[in-house]
């Protein structure tokens, strides 16, 4: 069975269809890219509601055994933004270097306002939760960043192995010892 990777995109207007949602379909490409081995994707669009965001989550990580889960959209300081408390509230460990690495990717970039994004990402089950920002242009930036670590850190948590796109992206993995 193909490990399963969900794509949850947290907005308002989106999930009412005011506007074509174009980062969830966007991290589905790049992570398509970056990730060799065979996967089911699953892309959702769901409200910036907490408990919708909780619920979604807490689903695919137990329901479907997800291996990744990435969510976009819903980590800056709106009144309406919050994924990253919906990840405190489910996630078992939270995972900050995560985020770091991403602000400190976008700040290198020229995005001065990267200060302002909380993502983040947490540990759920066996599933790893990585929160991406909800432009589309920051999709590559962030996952360029922190990609390199997702594939062991799903090995650490007990999910399946999932093999980069050596052509792509460069997995990091410790070498076996003698």
């Amino acid at each position: 069975m193909a490990p399963h990777v969900a794509v949850v995109t947290i907005s308002d207007r989106a999930s009412q269809g005011v506007y074509k949602d174009e980062s969830g379909p966007r991290v589905c490409e790049v992570l398509k890219e970056y990730i060799a081995t065979e996967c089911e994707y699953e892309l959702v669009c769901i409200p910036d509601e907490q408990k919708v965001i909780e619920d979604t989550l807490v689903s695919f990580a137990k329901g479907k055994g997800s291996a990744l889960i990435v969510t976009t959209g819903g980590t800056g300081p709106a009144p309406r933004d919050v994924t990253p408390e919906a990840i405190e509230m489910v996630c078992h460990k939270l995972m900050p270097g995560f985020g770091e690495e991403m602000r400190r990717a976008s700040l290198l970039e020229g995005v001065p306002t990267a200060i302002l994004s909380r993502q983040t990402a947490g540990i759920l089950f066996k599933s790893l939760v990585v929160t991406l920002p909800g432009k589309p242009a920051a999709v590559r930036t962030c996952l360029d960043a922190v990609f390199p670590a997702i594939p062991y850190c799903v090995d650490l948590i007990g999910g399946p192995r999932l093999e980069g796109n050596d052509q792509v992206v460069k997995v990091f993995r410790p070498k076996p010892k003698k």
